[in-house]
């Protein structure tokens, strides 16, 4: 199993662990190097900074992006490791040489069930780990170093039930129906995916366009439940559509749907009820425009009928 140790800001892990956020931003303040080491669920470590030098927690990885800071912020908000939108930009700008970029574009890796430990659990940092490494580094359960380390945390989570409050396999955290080969061990059988990795995964997915109108523009576009979270729809990219924001409130309350074609239909009720709505007619009947390229991605029939059983009105 490769897993990663990845350099840590210290003030970072010291607010989210004082919070239990259920997904986290390990930002990337160059917004330039494609995260590519990791598959969706292997354990990412959090390796603290001098004058510390300890593993002092765990996340599962979802996906990497990239994201202009304020998108960022709106997505993650205190997940990000501090308070206020203010304090997360005086927090990359620190690390920025064009410090009067705004809002740059800054790298996301994006973790899910986070775990802090408590600091007599923290473990010593491996015998190879070098004062070079500025970001991080990758380990494999199959050599020595990298086994060492895993046993330690395998045997650190399972002795104080760390993961006792998870409640989602693992292959909901993968994305995929079936549950895929596991890690063969206890504490990775159960984590679960946070409103947040839902959000990027599938912004992603949908290739940052509304799957209705098309529109690009970040700061509106919303990923919706088609079936909603507190009906037990879960945050799966099947489960969901990237939308505009006016698109999304008309989908959640009703007012618009999809048909397992794909198809969008839009209800009169818009008219009767408002005497108008010829900006949302146009789209009735038409097909979406871009959806996940994967199959196992598209929405899911079985929430679609859900959705057009239990929210839609035509």
């Amino acid at each position: 199993m490769k897993f990663y140790l990845g350099v840590t800001d210290n003030n970072w892990y010291n607010y989210l662990s004082h919070i239990n956020p259920e997904d986290i931003n390990f930002w990337q303040p160059s917004g330039s190097v494609n995260f590519k080491v990791l598959k969706t669920g292997a354990p990412f470590l959090f390796k603290l900074k001098s004058p510390l030098n300890v593993i002092g927690g765990i996340g599962f990885f979802s996906s990497h992006t990239f994201l202009p800071m304020t998108i960022a912020w709106d997505t993650f908000r205190n997940r990000n490791g501090c308070n206020t939108f203010n304090d997360f930009s005086r927090m990359i700008l620190s690390y920025r040489s064009d410090k009067d970029n705004i809002n740059p574009t800054i790298g996301c890796i994006v973790l899910t069930n986070p775990i802090f430990f408590k600091k007599e659990d923290w473990i010593e940092t491996p015998s190879d780990w070098g004062k070079s490494i500025v970001q991080g580094k990758s380990y494999d359960t199959n050599d020595e170093i990298g086994n060492g380390i895993w046993e330690k945390v395998e045997k650190l989570l399972d002795k104080n039930k760390y993961l006792a409050h998870t409640e989602i396999e693992v292959n909901q955290l993968t994305m995929e129906e079936e549950p895929s080969p596991g890690y063969g061990k206890s504490v990775l059988s159960k984590v679960r995916l946070g409103q947040g990795a839902f959000r990027v995964l599938i912004t992603d997915a949908y290739s940052r366009r509304c799957s209705i109108t098309g529109e690009k523009t970040l700061p509106v576009l919303e990923a919706a439940h088609i079936k909603p979270y507190a009906e037990l729809g879960p945050h799966t990219i099947s489960n969901g559509l990237l939308l505009r924001s006016d698109m999304h409130k008309l989908f959640d309350n009703g007012y618009l749907t999809i048909t397992k074609e794909y198809k969008i239909e839009v209800s009169s009720r818009i008219k009767e009820e408002f005497q108008n709505g010829k900006e949302y007619y146009q789209y009735h009947g038409k097909t979406l425009q871009n959806l996940p390229v994967r199959p196992i991605d598209k929405p899911n029939a079985r929430f679609i009928n859900w959705h057009n059983s239990n929210i839609f009105n035509g």
